[in-house]
């Protein structure tokens, strides 16, 4: 069957740094073509190339056996090619309804019942669910990224482009989407998948090719690889150095607990939410003093219902708390609440004795609060700032020198930092959207290790985007910053990470904690699982 798209020895320069050099690669009608490859490899320079997002610089690229070097993305839409970024193309102020008819032209001239009907139909066909009169500024990172395909959807595309598109999802959202991703290839459309996470390639993948240094590693058809095989490509080691569940990442999540429990029946040990903060379990004696006491939050939701239902959390210094949960039931606004962005409507949070509830950010972070935030592109850097002006965010005041920046000091420790962390960039001095999605998180999670002091860290699916290699640093630092006395909380969706990392994970479910589950459990998983559904009493 034809290429529905073809390079041959494509290329690509920004200014010293070669993003891609000599790749060939093919796509087909009716199949699930994975582009693999640690973060700053080319995959999302690859993507923007086909979609019209920036220029070749050399090689050719061939559309249904004709030329195809599209100028900008609007001549790649007529061309039946859509994409789903790695950062959200939303307008904040905008309801869902409102941003989806601007993908189709203009919301002016779209019927809105035509509209609400076509999506009504994706949502059946596909799984998805958007509310169409919901702002844009008040969905959860999983519910914007729900609206990104649904916009791509709307065009019916030829070819669809999707740029990690799973890294914001929860397990029952990544399951939806990989279905969404087989039924659009089984159409006879052509469909790339750029992800880290081999469980989901194993699931959906036909092909795959392998970016490493900007080059091709590896392709061909998925079968003939064998995990390990993949890893080695991707990350230039034995994939014997990794832990194997970080391997798998989000594709070997539960998505249903074990059939030796009945439906209703809570797995042995559960634990509901405790008055005690989340402290169910432990008998109290020499318990270790607590770094944070959050008590009875509550916040409404702005159409309704609660976010946070009195929800109690406690989190004691040198120990790694985990929060597991479905998108939706209150794990993106406890963090939102932790870190100041938004304040509850009632309830307490206090750090080291301090009630920081009403405190701003910039108190906080003072008094030892480190945030890796969910959205790391809009919440946790400055894109048009440099590298360096990110890394010390809030403590550019130690570089004045006469009421001026030092420049060469800054970027003398900018340049320490990005060594140390493996941040792959042209200098300290380059913009930080020129970077990649993964090495802007590694720049953000920089910045928040480096506090002094750290008391507690809240971090926010901090591996998100990451390939493999950065993963595993990133959670090596994540320890050393327990062990250094910090209290450390992560909420994530990826259960094999958490129950890799944590001392015990917690479960959000309809804005409330329950647990705690010992990850040393034989029988965490299932745990884990009852209590993100719900089914457990």
């Amino acid at each position: 069957m034809a290429a529905t798209l073809e390079l041959t020895g494509v290329g690509k320069t920004y200014g010293a740094v070669r993003a891609l050099a000599g790749v060939d690669l093919s796509v087909h009608p009716g199949e699930v073509h994975c582009v693999l490859g640690e973060n700053g490899a080319g995959k999302s320079t690859l993507c923007n190339l086909v979609y019209g997002a920036a220029s070749l610089d050399e090689g050719q690229m061939r559309l249904f056996g004709r030329p195809y070097q599209p100028k900008r993305p609007a001549e790649a839409l007529r061309h039946g090619i859509a994409m789903v970024h790695q950062h959200f193309s939303l307008v904040p102020e905008l309801t869902v309804a409102e941003n989806l008819a601007l993908g189709a032209g203009s919301w002016l001239r779209v019927p809105r019942g035509a509209l609400a009907e076509r999506v009504a139909a994706l949502g059946d066909q596909f799984g998805l669910r958007v509310d169409l009169n919901a702002r844009a500024a008040t969905l959860s990172v999983g519910d914007r990224q729900q609206v990104e395909i649904v916009k791509c959807l709307l065009r019916d595309p030829r070819l669809v482009l999707l740029d990690e598109p799973t890294a914001v999802l929860g397990p029952a959202e990544i399951a939806a989407l990989l279905t969404i991703c087989r039924r659009i290839a089984e159409s006879g459309r052509a469909v790339v998948l750029v992800t880290h996470k081999l469980g989901e390639i194993e699931q959906v993948g036909d092909r795959a090719t392998v970016l490493r240094g900007g080059r091709v590693a590896g392709a061909g058809p998925l079968a003939e690889f064998t995990r390990d095989a993949l890893v080695e490509l991707m990350i230039g080691r034995p994939a014997a150095e990794l832990d194997p569940a970080l391997i798998l990442g989000s594709g070997a999540v539960l998505a249903k607990p074990s059939d030796d429990l009945a439906d209703g029946e809570a797995p042995a040990g559960a634990i509901t939410p405790s008055s005690d903060g989340q402290d169910a379990g432990h008998d109290g004696r020499d318990a270790p003093k607590h770094t944070v006491r959050v008590s009875g939050l509550r916040l409404t939701r702005p159409g309704g219902g609660f976010a946070l239902d009195g929800l109690d959390l406690r989190l004691r210094p040198g120990e790694i708390t985990g929060i597991a949960g479905v998108e939706g039931n209150g794990q993106s606004e406890l963090v939102a609440v932790l870190s100041g962005a938004r304040r509850p409507e009632a309830g307490t949070f206090e750090l080291d004795g301090v009630d920081l509830t009403h405190a701003g950010p910039a108190v906080r972070t003072k008094a030892g609060l480190g945030v890796i935030p969910e959205d790391r592109h809009h919440e946790g850097c400055i894109p048009a700032m440099s590298i360096a002006e990110n890394l010390f965010l809030g403590r550019l005041a130690e570089f004045r020198r006469r009421g001026l920046l030092d420049r060469r000091a800054l970027d003398a420790a900018a340049t320490q930092v990005i060594a140390r962390h493996g941040i792959k960039a042209s200098g300290p001095r380059a913009p930080m959207d020129t970077l990649s999605g993964g090495n802007q998180q590694k720049v953000v999670v920089a910045r928040e290790l480096a506090l002094n002091p750290l008391r507690c860290l809240v971090a926010a699916h901090p591996t998100r985007g990451l390939d493999l290699g950065a993963v595993d640093s990133v959670l090596t630092r994540l320890r050393a910053a327990a062990q250094a006395g910090a209290a450390v909380l992560i909420v994530s969706h990826e259960v094999p990470e958490l129950l890799t990392l944590c001392d015990r994970v917690l479960v959000a479910y309809r804005g409330r904690l329950h647990g705690p589950v010992d990850p040393a459990d034989p029988s965490a998983p299932d745990r884990i699982a009852h209590l993100m559904l719900g089914t457990a009493s």
